[in-house]
C-alpha cells in the first residue's frame, strides 16, 4: 500500500461523522450520500481488522494504526475525485488518533499530524444516546460515556468545527441535511465553518443572517405615514366617568382571569448618569471651579444635579460614605465636595450606579425607608394586577443582575404582600441568544472581535416579544422599569383597570363575533354589524370592494381581521419627550392601521412625512395592555403578528472601532405591527420615567 497521509484538496463540501464506536456514523453516512446523490467514504479500519481476525484470530493492535490511517486516506483521496459537491466519510483520521490514544496511550506522531491537518468543513459528533449494537471488531458497551467525552474533547483541543447529533436516524438525518444545507448557504457568503457553528450554536438560522445582512446593506424601507392619530381619529378620548365605569367593569371581571405584570428591565442606567460621566472625564478639577465648568459647558443637567443634590433617594448613603472616607469632609469646600459626591456615586469601586440596572437603584425616599423601581412595581400589583389574592410579576433581566432583582425581592415581598393583602410570584427571563443579531463594519462587512469570532449584539427589546410570547396568562399589563411614581397610586391604577376594562369589552364582543364564525352561522346581516365595529372600534380599513366579495370571502376577511393579539395602549399628550408616538400608517399592500413610530422610522427628508410627524399631538408612554389568547382560549404564536421588514439600523462604538448593527422590531413598534390596536389617551400622571437621574427631583418622585 502506498504510505501517504497527504489528503487531497477539492473545491467539495466535505463532512467527516466522527464519534465512538456503534453510535450510527456508517447508517448516516449512507443516508446523506443517497440524499445528495454523491458517494460516502467507508470505514478502512472494518475491512482490516475483519481480515485480521478471519485469518489470525488477532484483535487490533498498536502497529495496525498507521496502516489504517494510510488505508484511509487513500479511500478518501479516492472519493474526493468522484464526488457530486459533497462528500460524506464514515471516519477519518482524528478517529484513528483519538483510538490510538485511548487504547495505547499512544499515537504515532505522522498519525497525529496528519490528523490535525486534515481539513473537513464541518464535523459531525454522533452522540451516545443509539442502542449498542455488538460485532466481531467492537469493544464493549460499558464506558461510553467516557470514551464519548474523549472524542468531544478532542475537537474542541484540535478546533475543528464540530455539531453533535443526537436522537434516532430519522431525526439526526432530517437535522444534518438542515445544517448541511445551511452550511453551503453560509460558505457562499464567504463565512467559515467556525463561523457556521458559531451561528448555529446560538441558535440563529442562516436566513436570518442574510436577511440582517441585507438590511444593513440596504437600509431598512421608512415607515410610510398617512396621519398622526388623534382624538376621535385614532384616540379614544374618556370622560372621568367612563374611566371609572371601564375600571369597574374589570374589577367585576379579574375574578375569572389570569392576570400578569410585564416589566422590560434589563438595561443598565448608563443614560440617566451620563452627564455625570461627561463631567468626571471633561472636568479640570485643577485649574476651574465647577461653576465654571457649567458655564463653560452650558450644562445645565449638572446645575439641576448639585442644587437638588439633596433631594435624591440616595444622597445620604453617599454622604455617609464621603464622610467614611475623608475624615475632614465637613470642612471641604463646596466644589470639593460636590466633585468627589459624584466621584463615589460613580465609582466602580463604589456606588458604581452607571452600570447597575434601573431597577435596583434608589428611586423613592419615604419617612422610614428608601424603594427601588422592583418595590413600587411589587406594590402596583396589588393596586391593578392581581386577582383573588393572587399576582404574577415578570422581570425580562440581564442574567447578570438577576441575583440583584432576587436580592430585593427577598427583603421586600413579604412586606408589600402583607401591606397589599396579595401574594405575587415573580419570575424572571433573559433576552434569546437567537434573537441577537450580527454587526458589520461601516463597508458591511461582518465585524469580528479581537478572538477572530463575529460579534453578534443583543437585538434590541424588540427581541423580548419572544418573552412575551412564553408566557400564559388572560391579561398582561406592560410598564418599563422607570415609569413608576411615589404618590397617587391609586389613581394610576384606576386608569390601568380602564385600560383592562376597555380591552375586556372589546374582546368579548370579537370572540363572539368569532365564535358565531366558528358554528357557520354568519349571515349578510352579521356582517352589515361586524364591519362597522372592525372600522370604528378597531380601526381595521376595510377593502373599498369588499361588498363585492362572497359571502364566504367576507367571512374569512373577517375571520383574519378579528383573530389576532389585542393591546390597548395608554396614550398621553405630546410635551415634547422623546420617544415614539401613534401614527395612521399605511403598510406595502395599502392597508392602513394605527402604529407606534419612533422618529427614527421616518425618512425626515421627506417634507411630507416630517409635517406629518410635527402634528403629532400625543407620545408613547409604553402603557400597554394586552389580550394574547385567540376565542378559544389558546395562546396566539406571537411571532406571526411581527413585521420582519422593520426594526432599526443603528450606529455603535465598540473598543474604539465604529460598527452598524441591526435591531429587531420594537416590542411596541414592529413587533406588534398585526396587532388589533386600540389607543386610549390617559392623563399625564400615569407617565413618569426616569430617564436622566435629575428626573427623580420631579414632584412625581418626591415624598409629599
Amino acid at each position: 500500500m502506498e504510505k501517504n497521509l497527504k489528503q487531497q484538496k477539492a473545491a467539495i463540501v466535505k463532512i467527516a461523522l466522527f464519534g465512538p464506536e456503534s453510535t450510527g456514523k456508517t447508517t448516516l453516512a449512507k443516508q446523506l450520500a443517497e440524499h445528495y446523490n454523491t458517494v460516502w467514504v467507508a470505514e478502512y479500519a472494518r475491512e482490516y481488522l475483519q481480515e485480521k481476525w478471519d485469518k489470525e484470530q488477532k484483535i487490533c493492535e498498536s502497529n495496525d494504526m498507521l496502516p489504517i490511517a494510510y488505508g484511509q486516506t487513500k479511500l478518501e483521496n479516492e472519493a474526493v475525485s468522484i464526488a457530486n459537491k459533497y462528500l460524506f466519510c464514515d471516519t477519518n483520521l482524528m478517529v484513528t488518533k483519538v483510538f490510538s490514544e485511548v487504547y495505547y496511550n499512544y499515537c504515532d506522531p505522522l498519525l497525529d499530524q496528519a490528523a490535525r491537518e486534515h481539513e473537513y468543513d464541518l464535523f459531525f459528533l454522533t452522540d451516545i444516546d443509539v442502542p449498542w449494537e455488538k460485532d466481531d471488531l467492537r469493544d464493549k458497551a460499558e464506558g461510553r460515556e467516557s470514551v464519548f467525552a474523549v472524542f468531544k474533547q478532542s475537537l474542541i483541543d484540535n478546533k475543528k468545527p464540530f455539531i453533535t447529533l443526537s436522537g434516532d436516524k430519522n431525526s439526526r438525518l432530517k437535522k444534518a441535511i438542515v445544517i448541511i444545507d445551511d452550511l453551503t448557504i453560509a460558505k457562499t457568503m464567504g463565512l467559515s465553518s467556525v463561523d457556521f457553528v458559531q451561528i448555529y450554536t446560538l441558535g440563529i438560522s442562516i436566513s436570518t443572517v442574510q436577511k440582517q445582512l441585507k438590511f444593513l446593506q440596504n437600509g431598512i424601507s421608512k415607515i410610510n405615514l398617512v396621519a398622526p392619530a388623534t382624538l376621535y381619529n385614532g384616540i379614544l378620548k374618556l370622560s372621568e366617568t367612563e374611566f371609572k365605569q371601564k375600571a369597574a367593569f374589570f374589577d367585576a371581571q379579574k375574578s375569572n382571569l389570569k392576570l400578569l405584570k410585564f416589566v422590560p428591565s434589563s438595561g443598565a442606567a448608563s443614560r440617566m448618569f451620563k452627564f455625570l460621566n461627561t463631567f468626571l472625564n471633561e472636568f479640570d478639577f485643577e485649574n476651574e471651579s465647577i461653576n465654571a465648568y457649567i458655564n463653560r459647558k452650558k450644562d445645565t443637567e449638572l446645575s439641576i444635579f448639585i442644587i437638588g443634590m439633596k433631594k435624591f433617594p440616595f444622597f445620604k448613603a453617599v454622604h455617609k460614605k464621603l464622610k467614611e472616607e475623608f475624615i475632614e469632609f465637613d470642612s471641604l469646600e463646596r466644589d470639593y465636595k460636590n466633585y468627589y459626591f459624584i466621584k463615589l456615586l460613580m465609582a466602580s469601586d463604589y456606588f458604581d450606579f452607571a452600570n447597575k440596572p434601573k431597577g435596583i437603584l434608589p428611586f423613592h425616599k419615604y419617612i422610614t425607608t428608601i424603594a427601588t423601581p422592583i418595590e413600587e412595581h411589587l406594590y402596583e400589583c396589588g393596586y391593578y394586577s392581581s386577582s383573588n389574592g393572587n399576582s404574577l410579576l415578570h422581570f425580562t433581566v440581564s442574567e447578570n443582575h438577576q441575583d440583584q432583582f432576587q436580592s430585593i425581592i427577598n427583603l421586600t415581598k413579604n412586606k408589600v404582600e402583607k401591606e397589599s393583602g396579595t401574594t405575587i410570584e415573580v419570575s424572571y427571563s433573559y433576552q434569546n441568544k437567537s434573537t441577537d443579531t450580527l454587526a458589520v463594519d461601516l463597508s458591511n462587512n461582518p465585524f469580528r472581535n479581537e478572538m477572530g469570532e463575529l460579534l453578534f449584539r443583543p437585538g434590541g427589546h424588540g427581541a423580548l416579544i419572544e418573552n412575551l410570547n412564553d408566557l400564559n396568562a388572560d391579561i398582561i399589563f406592560i410598564k418599563n422599569i422607570d415609569n413608576v411614581i411615589q404618590n397617587n397610586n391609586e389613581k394610576i391604577a384606576l386608569y390601568k383597570k380602564a385600560l383592562a376594562g376597555t380591552l375586556l369589552e372589546l374582546q368579548q364582543q370579537i370572540f363572539s363575533y368569532l365564535n358565531l364564525i366558528e358554528l357557520n352561522r354568519v349571515e349578510e346581516k352579521h356582517i352589515e354589524e361586524i364591519i362597522p365595529f372592525l372600522k370604528e372600534k378597531l380601526n381595521v380599513g376595510i377593502a373599498d370592494e369588499f361588498d363585492t366579495f362572497t359571502l364566504e370571502n367576507k367571512i374569512s376577511i373577517i375571520k383574519d381581521s378579528l383573530n389576532r393579539p389585542i393591546r390597548v395602549c395608554g396614550m398621553v399628550k405630546n410635551e415634547g419627550e422623546p420617544g415614539g408616538g401613534p401614527f395612521w400608517v399605511k403598510s406595502e399592500n395599502g392597508a392602513v392601521s394605527l402604529q407606534i413610530v419612533e422618529s427614527s422610522q421616518v425618512d425626515l427628508n421627506n417634507e411630507s412625512e416630517v409635517s406629518i410627524l410635527a402634528n403629532a399631538t400625543h407620545f408613547n408612554p409604553v402603557d400597554l395592555v394586552c389580550g394574547i389568547k385567540n376565542y378559544k382560549n389558546k395562546k396566539f404564536d406571537l411571532n406571526q403578528f411581527v413585521d420582519h421588514n422593520s426594526g432599526f439600523i443603528v450606529e455603535k462604538n465598540t473598543n474604539g472601532k465604529q460598527i452598524k448593527a441591526y435591531e429587531l422590531p420594537g416590542l411596541w413598534n414592529g413587533a406588534m405591527a398585526h396587532w388589533l390596536t386600540v389607543f386610549v389617551q390617559v392623563p399625564l400622571i400615569t407617565f413618569n420615567p426616569v430617564k436622566t437621574v435629575n428626573d427623580l427631583l420631579k414632584p412625581a418622585h418626591q415624598h409629599q
